[in-house]
């Protein structure tokens, strides 16, 4: 917004509604830009519900309608998982400097940029691929995770982990009827408010700790 204010192009476009795609693409060719498909357009977000606080009804520029979670296929899914923590001052730092084949870490999205304190607890899933750690860690580098959400079907009880990807993509990570996971997962959205939403996913072949495929910073 700022580039194009100023009348330069912009370096690319990036949209976050999947109808607005085809066409903006199409245009941008022309100009020789290319187009992010993305959910982080914070600024672009910002000016709509700025200008839709000017009208009246009930108008919300920046809703989407989502399909169902769909059910992350079999052969994908891990040996086992847990939800983790780390402190927000040694997370990018942490991560960032290891030998991970696949990772997102966002500037926009470092603890330090968000102005969130050292000592806060980010929370986290992580999950033990096993021999399929590569292949789960690849399929989520096409999918684009953004973030995740624990959801309980019975409070205190029961419950599931949907992943938000790509642009309306929803997939259910994980279901489960235990009252200590589900009170964990109740921890983790706590977490996720005291860290203004940062999260993180991990994907590793075991619990070692020597080996980390895939790592993301989620918000």
């Amino acid at each position: 917004l700022q580039e194009a204010a100023s009348g330069r192009l912009p370096r690319k476009l990036q949209v976050f509604r999947p109808q607005c795609q085809s066409i903006l693409t199409a245009a941008a060719g022309k100009l020789g830009l290319k187009v992010e498909a993305t959910r982080r357009t914070e600024a672009l977000k910002r000016e709509l519900n700025q200008r839709a606080s000017r009208y009246q009804g009930d108008y919300h520029p920046t809703k989407l309608e989502q399909p169902p979670p769909q059910a992350l296929p079999d052969y994908l899914w891990g040996e086992k998982w847990r939800f983790a923590t780390f402190p927000a001052g040694d997370l990018v730092a942490t991560f960032g400097d290891r030998p991970i084949p696949i990772q997102d870490l966002p500037a926009s999205l470092f603890p330090i940029n968000l102005g969130i304190a050292s000592t806060i607890e980010v929370p986290g899933v992580v999950i033990y691929g096993g021999r399929h750690s590569l292949q789960l860690a690849r399929w989520l580098q096409e999918t684009k995770p953004v973030a995740i959400n624990f959801i309980p079907t019975e409070v205190g009880f029961s419950g599931g982990l949907v992943l938000e990807a790509g642009l309306i993509e929803r997939w259910i990570l994980v279901t489960f009827e235990d009252q200590e996971v589900a009170t964990a997962g109740q921890t983790f959205e706590k977490r996720k408010q005291a860290s203004q939403g940062l999260h993180f996913l991990v994907v590793q072949p075991d619990d070692s700790g020597m080996t980390t495929t895939g790592f993301w910073l989620l918000k």
